[in-house]
C-alpha cells in the first residue's frame, strides 16, 4: 500500500502542476503579450471557466498526503512554514486580481490587479519549482522528524541549507521558464489572430531557454543528489523517462512549427508530467531525504498511514477521484474551442 500511495500522490501533484500550470503560465505571459485590453480579456477567459478547478487538486494532494503519510505532512507543513505562508498568499493574490480586476472600470483599478496577477503567477513558479528542489535536495531532519529552514543562508547546498541555494533557484527557473511556455502552448491553442501568433512565437523562442535550464537542473541534480541515479540502476527500465523529456520537448518544438496547436500543447503536458515522474523515481521510497544523516530520511514504510486508514481511505478516494474527472470532462468539454474578444461569457 505504501508505493500504491506514494504514486497516487505523486499523480495528484503531477495532475496539479500539469493543469494549474497553464493558467500560471498565462500569468506569467500576461503584461508580455497583451497589447491591448482585448488581448487582456482573451487571456483571463482562456483561463477563466477552469482555474478555480484546477486548483483543487492542489487541495486534494495535501488532504491525500494528510491521511496516508500523517509523519510526511505534519513534519514538512512545519518545515517548510515560511514558503507555505508565500504561497498562501501568492494564491489569494492570484485569485483576488481574477476575480476582481474588472469589478470596476477604471485604469487604475485594473492596472493594479493587472501587476498582482503577474506578480503572484511568476513567484508562484519560482516557490514551487524551489519546493520540488529542496525536497530532491533534502533537509536537515532533526532526531524528532522535524526541521526549520530560514529563507537563505549562504546560498551553498549543504548540511544547513535555506530554501533558497543556488540549487533550489535552478529549480525556480526551470518551473518558471517550463510554466512560461506552457501557458503560451495553451494560449496559442485558445486564442486567435495576432495574439495567439505571438504566443506560438514565443513558445518557439522560449523553447530554447527551456531545453537549456532542464539540461543544467538534471546535471545539477546528479551533482547535488547522486543518489537519485542509484534508483534508476535499480530499475533500468526507468531510464526510459528522460528519453520521454526529449520527446516531449521534441514534440512541443515540431507542433509548433506545424501549427499543431493541441498536440503541442500535449508535448507540454508531457513533459512537465515526466519531468516530475522521473523526480518522484529519483527519490522512492524515499519522501523527505535529510541533508544531515540518511538514516534519518522520512520513508514510505516509516510515514505511511495505519492499514485500516490506506485500505479504507483507497476506496473513498477512488470514489471522489471519479467525480473528479467527470466534473473536469465536462468542465473541459463545455469550455473547448476558441476564446472570442467579442463573445459574451468567455466567449468560447
Amino acid at each position: 500500500m505504501g508505493a500504491v500511495w506514494f504514486w497516487i500522490v505523486a499523480a495528484m501533484l503531477a495532475a496539479y502542476v500539469v493543469l494549474d500550470g497553464f493558467d500560471i503560465g498565462i500569468g506569467i505571459l500576461y503584461p508580455f503579450l497583451a497589447r491591448n485590453e482585448d488581448d487582456r480579456s482573451v487571456m483571463m477567459r482562456s483561463i477563466g471557466p477552469v482555474w478555480d478547478g484546477n486548483e483543487v487538486w492542489l487541495l486534494a494532494g495535501g488532504g491525500t498526503l494528510f491521511f496516508a503519510f500523517p509523519l510526511l505532512y505534519a513534519s514538512a507543513f512545519s518545515g517548510f512554514y515560511l514558503p507555505l505562508m508565500i504561497v498562501l498568499w501568492l494564491l489569494i493574490g492570484r485569485g483576488a486580481s481574477i476575480e476582481l480586476r474588472s469589478h470596476i472600470d477604471n485604469g487604475v483599478w485594473r492596472s493594479f490587479f493587472n501587476g498582482v496577477f503577474f506578480l503572484s503567477s511568476a513567484l508562484l513558479a519560482i516557490f514551487f519549482g524551489a519546493a520540488l528542489a529542496n525536497v530532491i535536495r533534502g533537509v536537515p531532519i532533526g532526531p524528532d522528524n522535524y526541521f526549520f529552514l530560514p529563507l537563505w543562508t549562504n546560498w551553498r547546498v549543504g548540511p544547513q541549507p535555506g530554501i533558497l541555494d543556488w540549487y533550489t533557484v535552478v529549480g525556480g527557473l526551470v518551473a518558471l521558464m517550463a510554466l512560461a511556455v506552457h501557458g503560451g502552448l495553451y494560449l496559442a491553442l485558445k486564442a486567435t489572430g495576432d495574439l495567439c501568433e505571438r504566443a506560438r512565437r514565443f513558445s518557439q523562442q522560449a523553447w530554447i531557454a527551456l531545453c537549456v535550464i532542464t539540461l543544467v537542473s538534471l546535471l545539477a541534480t546528479i551533482l547535488v543528489r547522486p543518489e537519485t541515479l542509484d534508483h534508476y540502476k535499480l530499475h533500468p527500465v526507468s531510464f526510459a523517462i528522460p528519453v520521454l523529456v526529449v520527446l516531449s520537448l521534441a514534440g512541443m518544438k515540431i507542433f509548433t512549427v506545424r501549427r499543431q496547436e493541441l498536440n503541442a500543447f500535449l508535448s507540454s503536458c508531457l513533459y512537465l508530467a515526466i519531468m516530475l515522474v522521473g523526480a518522484a523515481v529519483g527519490l522512492y521510497p524515499t519522501l523527505l531525504p535529510s541533508s544531515t544523516n540518511a538514516a534519518k530520511d522520512i520513508t514510505v514504510a516509516e510515514a505511511l498511514s495505519g492499514s485500516y486508514a490506506t485500505h479504507v481511505g483507497l476506496i473513498w478516494w477512488s470514489f471522489g477521484i471519479l467525480l473528479a474527472i467527470g466534473y473536469f470532462c465536462v468542465s473541459y468539454w463545455m469550455f473547448r474551442g476558441k476564446v472570442s474578444p467579442q463573445a459574451d461569457g468567455y466567449g468560447h
